[in-house]
């Protein structure tokens, strides 16, 4: 299944790369973000390869360019990867957010909420980047598996994965590689922009791999 490329392709739809270059006027958060080594890295380390233009690329690069805007840009009104007066998103089935309350809680903070490893109501947006950041320092990489349908409603299986080579809030790295499986439902609009996201994933099972101390102790050490 495919997705062919038109001429007057629009940016969402060109890349992360794409995306970053074309950034006038944009507010970064911390400055232009550089996704060189990342690269490399899921070249190497990705499990799966879809042919260009494919359905599953379309929605790897789309994934990629939302998950690049949340982080990076401040102002939700200059992510072109969403349809901003619609657009929501959920996690396992709990309350909707939409770009706002991302950009001002931060995604790390709604994608994981309170568990016992981890109290995303203790964080901001600046300190859960850098809880995850000092704990994977060489990154925390993402590609699609799967694609089970496609738009406007597109369902996805999807892999995250990373070494564990940094402390994380008092418990001292294990080297180990980290891998999260889940599960996301998508619908986009005509252009493909996203209008509301669903995940499902047990974020319990991937934090207890980096949480390997007491859990009540491990979520309240600073």
């Amino acid at each position: 299944m495919s997705i062919g490329k038109s001429a007057a392709e629009p940016l969402w739809l060109q890349g992360r790369d794409a995306v970053v270059e074309n950034d006038e006027g944009v507010k970064w958060r911390h400055g232009r973000p550089d996704y060189h080594l990342t690269r490399i890295t899921v070249g190497k380390e990705r499990t799966r390869h879809f042919p260009e233009k494919s359905l599953e690329m379309v929605v790897e690069d789309l994934v990629r360019v939302f998950e690049m805007e949340v982080s990076h840009k401040a102002d939700p009104s200059q992510w072109v990867s969403v349809v901003l007066d619609k657009f929501r998103n959920r996690t396992n089935g709990g309350p909707w957010h939409t770009g706002q309350d991302i950009a001002a809680r931060g995604s790390y903070n709604l994608f994981l909420g309170d568990t016992p490893y981890y109290k995303a109501s203790e964080e901001t947006f600046d300190s859960s980047h850098e809880v995850f950041h000092t704990a994977f320092p060489d990154g925390f990489f993402w590609e699609v598996l799967e694609v089970y349908s496609p738009p406007p409603v597109v369902s996805f299986k999807w892999r995250h994965w990373g070494n564990f080579t940094g402390p994380y809030k008092g418990q001292q790295p294990t080297g180990k590689r980290v891998e999260i499986f889940g599960m996301s439902v998508a619908r986009v609009a005509e252009d493909l922009r996203l209008v509301e996201v669903e995940h499902y994933y047990d974020n319990s099972l991937f934090l207890s791999q980096i949480a390997t101390g007491c859990p009540v102790h491990a979520a309240g050490t600073k």
